[in-house]
């Protein structure tokens, strides 16, 4: 006998146009999974530096940081499909790029750092693009599944990016960023072909009033703001991401194959995590599940930091992703129901400079601090500040930390 959810489940599957999204979403997330893997090992083994892995987060930030306002902009005014085929080409390009560099034995930190410029740039309007186009595509009852499912893509390409990214390894680097190109340019053709009802805003001129829409608009819902700002810092300090060929090397040597799987420990936890809230959904008490899956968030990563075996390192691993799974469907789903179409893409560049800054600035301070106290002591430091915000934001957000449900009246949401 069907269960309503598996109804729902179903509904949801015969969303042509989200489907094709989500296939998409899989193939570019794979190939950014194992672009990162690859430039990661490839920028360690050229220089052994610490910094340098670090300084990998902060050019990818930067641009992203620079340009997420005005991608924003874009995303509100133009085919949201088309925008992300364009970032899924751009680096498409910059793989060849460093295929070309790793089979002729030209490739050199200069050039890691400046491909990585390029692919924040193109991130920044691919992921402002991309979070706006499922409310597009899904009816309204489904977009907390659409959102959980979303998840799964994401996390289980996360999973297979980094190990399959440090199998191919043993062929070559240059075999790997081949692969690379070939999984963004299918997603590039999915997103071409990629059809909704989009129809165009009135003509309105660019200005900075325009462009910060969306930060006035979260700072006045502080149930939203709460949610971003707690991604934020917990992310910053707890992520571990850039440390990990240090780990993997040097404290659990364990070499690439072993750096890919504790690349993909993370999104193993995350996407148990998520097919399970893509089937059933959270129905109550949304802000105190979040503000504990933060602490959690929090443990795990101390537990990562203090091990020095390999297995207790993986699950350790999975548990904080299974965690930040949690934190990721309830912010999303918040963001996205709570935000008009017409803003969607101006509010999803302020939650995507956000999720930038907790990423890649996280492992520009993950790579800094490990310089000066060693990659234990920063991972651990980190863990502790992620619990102490979690502990903190409940104080600071009281309506977040009392929020029951995800789908409130517009006019709750902002006390």
């Amino acid at each position: 006998m069907n269960t309503p959810g598996d109804t729902r489940f179903r509904d949801l599957l015969a969303q042509h146009a989200f489907m094709r999204l989500w296939v998409a979403r899989v193939a570019g997330t794979t190939a950014n999974q194992m672009l990162m893997v690859a430039v990661g090992w490839q920028m360690y083994d050229l220089t052994g530096s610490a910094w340098d892995l670090g300084l990998i987060g902060l050019y990818q930030f930067a641009p992203a940081l620079l340009l997420s306002l005005w991608a924003g902009h874009v995303a509100d005014r133009h085919h949201r499909g088309r925008i992300v085929a364009v970032s899924l080409a751009v680096q498409c390009v910059s793989a060849l790029v460093l295929m070309n560099a790793s089979s002729a034995h030209w490739a050199s930190r200069e050039l890691l750092l400046a491909v990585s410029l390029l692919l924040g740039a193109a991130r920044a309007f691919q992921m402002t693009a991309q979070q706006a186009l499922t409310p597009s595509l899904v009816p309204a009852s489904l977009l907390q599944r659409a959102t959980a499912f979303s998840a799964t893509a994401t996390q289980a390409a996360t999973i297979g990016g980094p190990a399959l990214g440090g199998l191919i390894f043993v062929a070559g680097v240059h075999v790997v960023y081949a692969t690379i190109a070939v999984l963004l340019a299918i997603g590039c053709v999915l997103m071409l072909r990629l059809r909704y009802r989009h129809i165009p805003p009135p003509p309105e001129p660019t200005s900075l009033k325009t462009l910060l829409a969306g930060v006035r608009f979260i700072w006045h819902h502080k149930v939203m703001m709460g949610a971003i700002s707690l991604d934020l810092f917990a992310v910053l300090l707890g992520g571990a991401t850039a440390l990990l060929p240090m780990f993997a090397r040097d404290i659990l040597q364990v070499g690439p194959e072993g750096l890919g799987l504790l690349r993909a420990a993370p999104a193993a936890g995350a996407v148990a995590v998520s097919i399970v809230l893509s089937r059933w959904p959270l129905r109550a008490r949304v802000g105190r599940s979040l503000l504990i899956s933060v602490a959690v968030f929090g443990i795990s990563t101390v537990v990562f930091g203090l091990s020095t075996s390999f297995y207790l390192s993986l699950a350790a691993l999975a548990v904080s992703g299974g965690a930040d799974m949690v934190s990721v469907v309830i912010r999303m789903t918040l963001v996205q129901m709570e935000t008009p179409d017409a803003m969607r893409g101006r509010v999803g560049a302020v939650n995507s400079v956000f999720i930038g800054a907790s990423n890649q600035l996280g492992e520009f301070e993950s790579g800094a601090t490990a310089a000066l106290m060693g990659p234990v002591g920063s991972v651990v430091a980190g863990g502790i500040g992620t619990i102490l915000i979690a502990v903190s934001w409940r104080r600071l957000f009281p309506a977040l930390a009392l929020r029951d449900k995800l789908e409130v009246d517009r006019a709750d949401s902002k006390t």
